[in-house]
């Protein structure tokens, strides 16, 4: 199995991220959606969306998505976004205040054996926040870039009297990003068909696919029932 997390072999100037940050705070951080997923204070805005709106927050894989009018003030996030030579869906600030929990939980389609790869960048982060994917913590520090599979459980917990905020980007696989991944040491042949998972971890993936009705997803709980 490929890692659950991997730091990318890059890294942004802590400065310029915080001061672009700044620029975002008058703007309406809206409260995540997923009332029933946290504890406290989760709030974000976007510079890309669906609707190109900032408070547009949704993440769908697989749906367009254009710039907000608060990326045209934001030019070193821009340039980070250009980094990754690939399309992007969704790309937000996400805040978590002081205090707050992301409950355990897991996201559908969000692995790189799915096509798709979610980056997390601190902006501001502590010791005191723990965030942890398959049970493991990812160290997470200020400027750094990481991938993590969100597939698999993963939760938050702020235990700092300072908010944690994350710049994400949701991006597409393609031919760079394999390379790039394969020099990370991911096996891009891997298919998570052959994971097994276990009661627990099964339990949860049928419970998010059951919040989302479709033929493809009632196959896929009929298979993990099966199993």
């Amino acid at each position: 199995m490929n890692p659950s997390s991997s730091k990318l072999p890059i890294s942004f100037s802590i400065d310029k991220l915080q001061k672009e940050l700044a620029i975002c705070e008058n703007d309406l951080w809206t409260p995540h959606f997923n009332t029933n997923r946290y504890e406290g204070n989760w709030t974000s805005v976007s510079l890309r969306s669906q609707s190109g709106l900032v408070n547009d927050i949704t993440s769908f894989a697989n749906t367009e998505h254009k710039n907000t009018n608060l990326l045209d003030r934001c030019h070193y996030f821009k340039e980070i976004m250009d980094w990754f030579q690939c399309e992007k869906e969704a790309v937000r600030l996400l805040r978590l205040g002081p205090g707050s929990e992301i409950k355990e939980h897991v996201d559908n389609d969000t692995s790189y054996e799915d096509g798709f790869f979610r980056i997390h960048i601190p902006i501001i982060t502590n010791e005191e926040v723990f965030f942890y994917v398959d049970k493991k913590r990812v160290p997470m520090k200020m400027g750094e870039c990481w991938y993590a599979n969100f597939q698999l459980p993963h939760s938050v917990e702020n235990k700092s009297t300072e908010p944690r905020i994350h710049l994400t980007l949701d991006c597409i696989r393609n031919d760079w990003s394999d390379k790039l991944f394969e020099e990370m040491g991911f096996d891009l042949h891997f298919s998570p068909e052959t994971t097994s998972y276990s009661d627990g971890v099964k339990q949860q993936v049928i419970d998010e696919l059951s919040r989302n009705p479709s033929e493809v997803n009632a196959k896929i709980i009929a298979d993990l029932l099966a199993e």
